[in-house]
Formats: C-alpha cells, structure tokens, sequence
C-alpha cells in the first residue's frame, strides 16, 4: 500500500516565522520598498490631475502596481476609464499564472482563497515559493501578503496627500527596488530546481528583449512563455 502523505500543515509551522528572522527581516524590507513606491504612486497620480480618492480606491480594490501605474498613465494621457481597466487587466493576467502556483498554500476556505486571492502578487508569490515546507510556505504567504498590502495602501494614501510637494519622483530611482528585491527572492528556487532554470531564462530573455518596445508591466508577461519549458520534479512515491 502507498503511504498517505500528511498535507495539512501542522501549527507549529503556522509559527515557525516569528523564530525566522530572516524571513522578517526580508518581508520587512520589501514592504518598506513597496511604501515608497506607493507613496510615488499616489503623489504622480495626483500630481497629474486626479482627485485624491482614485488612488487610494485603486489601490484598496485592483492592488496591482505596474498595472496602476499603467492605468493611471492611460487616464493621464486622456484616455476613458475602459481603455485604462482594459490595460490593467492586460497587465494583470500574469497573476492567473502565480495563483496556480500558489492555490494549494492559500487555503481551502472560501474566505481564505477570496483574500488570499486578492494578496497574490509577484512579491508573495516570491516568499512563498522560496520555502520548502507547506506550513512555512503559507505563512510566508500570508506574512508577506498582510504587510505588503497594508504598507502599500498607506504609501498610496500619504502620496496621495503630498501631491506635487515631493516633486519628480523619478528622480530618486524607485522602480529599481522591487526587481532587485525580487531576484533575490526567486535565487534560491533558481539554484535547487535545474527545470525551473530551463523555463527562467529563456522567460527572462523575452522580458529583456522586449522591455524598449513595450509599456511596463508587459514583459513580465510575455516572460511566462517559459513556462512551456518548465518541466515539474517527478517525485518518487513511497511504496
């Protein structure tokens, strides 16, 4: 007979991040660069134009950055509320991708996959995936989803707030902070799974290709094209 493999996370793993200072001391740190791009998110929406309240609504309800900044920019250009949803949920799709992958650590209860849902984002998706152990991958989750967006949201809010009183936020070079935050997450995935690394970079070389030629947000996209490559770990079964 096979033996049956326990899949439901012990308690002790739902607590195993507060003994994991490394993992707070991670969430801690993109939470604090996400602050401030949202804090760049909000003053440039209002700096050009929109009332207060669109970002701050935006980002409680569609939380997605790059695809804020995109609809944003559409409305900013002088296109209709349609063309700028049409162009975030563009850049969203990507999100279907990451929610497959994360489906089995977000919960089974209705309530936990309609939040955990609306949490899933490249950055938690990261933490999760980052972790081994069931238990440790959902708290991840969890951990960095709660923080990520309540940071997020009260940048927004305090940016919004400031309008143009922090001038041209480009200047200070903030749309750095999550892509090298970010593969530094996905580095250790990268170095344990040889299939993994087979769809990634031909991904990534798709994203680079085409980062002069298309709006942003659109690469990271067109990077999931190497999940045709990627060819899952067979894993062995206990007899």
């Amino acid at each position: 007979m096979r033996s049956v493999q326990r899949t439901t996370p012990s308690p002790d793993g739902w607590r195993s991040w507060r003994r994991d200072p490394e993992l707070i001391r991670d969430v801690a740190l993109v939470s604090a660069a996400g602050g401030v791009v949202g804090v760049s998110f909000g003053a440039i929406a209002v700096a050009g134009g929109l009332p207060v309240w669109v970002p701050v609504v935006m980002s409680l309800v569609v939380y997605a950055g790059s695809a804020q900044f995109s609809a944003v920019g559409v409305l900013l250009a002088g296109g209709g509320p349609v063309a700028a949803a049409a162009t975030g949920l563009l850049l969203n799709t990507r999100t279907a991708a990451f929610s497959l992958a994360v489906a089995e650590t977000i919960g089974t209860g209705r309530t936990a996959r309609l939040v955990g849902a609306h949490l899933v984002t490249d950055e938690t998706v990261a933490f999760a995936l980052a972790q081994r152990d069931p238990a440790r991958r959902r708290a991840a989750f969890w951990l960095s989803g709660v923080a990520l967006f309540a940071v997020w949201n009260v940048g927004v809010l305090l940016g919004a707030l400031a309008g143009t009183a922090l001038g041209d936020t480009a200047v200070y070079g903030l749309d750095a902070a999550f892509p090298a935050v970010l593969a530094a997450l996905v580095l250790p995935a990268l170095r344990g799974d040889a299939g993994l690394r087979r769809a990634a970079l031909p991904g990534a070389a798709v994203a680079l290709a085409l980062t002069p030629a298309v709006p942003a947000g659109v690469p990271v996209l067109l990077a999931l094209t190497g999940l045709f490559l990627y060819r899952a770990p067979v894993r062995k079964e206990s007899a």
